[in-house]
Formats: C-alpha cells, structure tokens, sequence
C-alpha cells in the first residue's frame, strides 16, 4: 500500500481541494445557555444530542482558496501543506500568521471523509504548531462552530483550549441556529 505523503503545497494544488470530501458528521452539538445581563454574561457549555443527525457538506471556501494561492505563490505569508495519497490530495492545512496577536491562525485543516481516522489530521496540525513554534509565535488559534463536535474534540486532544466564542458571528440567530463560532488557542510557551 503507498504510503502517504505530505508536502508543502502549489499552485497548482489550488484546482483540487474541492475534490476532498470535507463532510461534517455529528449526532451531538455543543448547546449554549446565557445568563447574567450587561457586562456580567455567563455562558454555561454542555454537549448534548442533535435532534436529527448532522451530515454537511463543509465545503472549501473562496477565500480559503484565494488565499492558498497567495501563499504558494509567495504574495502572502502563510502555510499551507497537502497530503497525498497515490497521486491524489486528500488532506490539506491553510494556516497564516497574526503578527498583530502573535498567533499562526488555522484557517482550515480537512481530510478526506474516507481517509480519516488515518493521523492525517493530527500530523498536518502538529506541523502546523511546529512552523508556529520556528516564528516563535505565543500559540495557535482555530475557530469551529458548536454543531462541529467531532472538530472540538480534535483540537481538544491537541491540547487546545477553549477561550471564547460570538453568538452573532454569521447573523443575529447563531445561537438560536445552534452555529454559534468557538474560538481556541493552544498556548506555545
């Protein structure tokens, strides 16, 4: 059986990320109850079942893309690796620098729904975390949703944290859409 590899990614990469299936699959969320007012909000986080399984399609958006083509083209500072598999992309990580916050930010880390389970992920995010810990950047920061428990408890083994989350990110009914965005850190030093 080859073996996989994974290799910085090109250009010409770019053309076949759509092709890796990044579906989400999920039959528990992350439910949120708020109280408190004002400046004293208090959220309370408990996993809890969906009432119907989650099956999303996830796909790869534009402005991850775009900026995978930045990167590999060298117009933007970054990093972004593929893995591959008998001459196929199955796996790829998008990261970039925040020099403002001293953070590598993980824009997006997918792998295939039939490669998974394999360490393609856990590898593509310990390299990732070593390139952060070369810039000698302070941690590593990613967002998911609270419908993704299969990528909170990823990033969760990797050692990171939970550190805030926006119930008005995408619209003003996140959380009633049970979507609200989770950011994490996984501290360097």
């Amino acid at each position: 059986m080859p073996a996989m590899q994974i290799r910085p990614a090109t250009p010409a990469d770019a053309a076949f990320l759509a092709d890796i299936d990044g579906t989400i699959e999920s039959t528990r969320y992350l439910h949120l109850d708020r109280s408190g007012e004002d400046l004293a909000p208090a959220w309370h986080i408990e996993e809890r079942p969906l009432r119907q399984r989650l099956i999303s399609p996830n796909p790869l958006d534009d402005n991850a893309c775009f900026l995978l083509r930045q990167i590999t083209a060298g117009s933007d500072e970054g990093l972004a690796l593929v893995a591959e598999h008998e001459n196929l992309i199955v796996a790829c990580l998008i990261a970039q620098p925040r020099p403002h916050t001293n953070t590598l930010r993980l824009i997006d880390l997918r792998v295939d729904y039939d490669q998974r389970r394999q360490g393609l992920g856990f590898s593509l995010l310990c390299q990732a975390i070593q390139h952060a810990r070369q810039l000698q950047l302070r941690a590593v920061s990613a967002q998911t949703f609270t419908n993704n428990i299969p990528a909170a408890r990823f990033l969760l083994k990797l050692g990171f944290h939970l550190t805030g989350l926006d119930t008005h990110r995408h619209s003003n009914h996140d959380l009633v859409k049970e979507s609200v965005t989770l950011f994490w850190h996984a501290a360097l030093d």
